[in-house]
């Protein structure tokens, strides 16, 4: 894994208890998130989380899950999504996304669970939408500057500060 993976799903659902769904497109609209999705509007407007997690976790428990079963937004594969830091830069499609949470309070009222497992809470990253655009699945996701708004040179792991 490295700076450079790429949109595995695009997922929304209309209520917030609901599972997601992988609808293959969606806008991303700064200052909202993805666009018909039931956390459009709010402070995270847009969570990721990680393939590698997601088959980690069913491998483990011997669950079955796939995009959208713990209520992200997009799944991506090939990013390290854990490795981020807050404020990281993220290039999905023609959006752009800010990192400003990784990992979710467990004792938040509402934390969604599949199954008892809820890898948003320990995994996932939520980011503000800072470029408006469609992301679409096939989409390359790049990590395109750090914290300081520096643009990432080179590949490789990053550092979680």
């Amino acid at each position: 894994m490295g700076s450079t993976g790429k949109v595995l799903a695009v997922c929304l659902s209309k209520r917030r208890l609901d599972p997601k769904k992988n609808v293959g497109r969606g806008y991303l609209k700064k200052g909202v998130g993805l666009v018909g999705d039931s956390h459009a509007g709010t402070e995270k407007e847009v969570s990721l989380l990680a393939m590698e997690s997601i088959l980690a976790l069913c491998k483990k428990t011997n669950i079955v899950a796939g995009p959208g079963s713990f209520a992200e937004n997009i799944t991506t594969e090939g990013l390290e999504l854990k490795q981020l830091p807050l404020g990281a830069e993220i290039q999905i499609g023609r959006a752009g996304l800010r990192v400003i949470g990784i990992g979710k309070d467990p004792s938040a009222p509402h934390t969604y669970s599949f199954q008892g497992y809820s890898l948003l809470r320990e995994e996932g990253i939520f980011c503000k939408v800072t470029k408006s655009g469609w992301a679409k699945v096939g989409d390359a996701a790049k990590i395109v500057g750090d914290r300081d708004g520096k643009e990432e040179r080179g590949g490789g792991s990053r550092a979680h500060s």
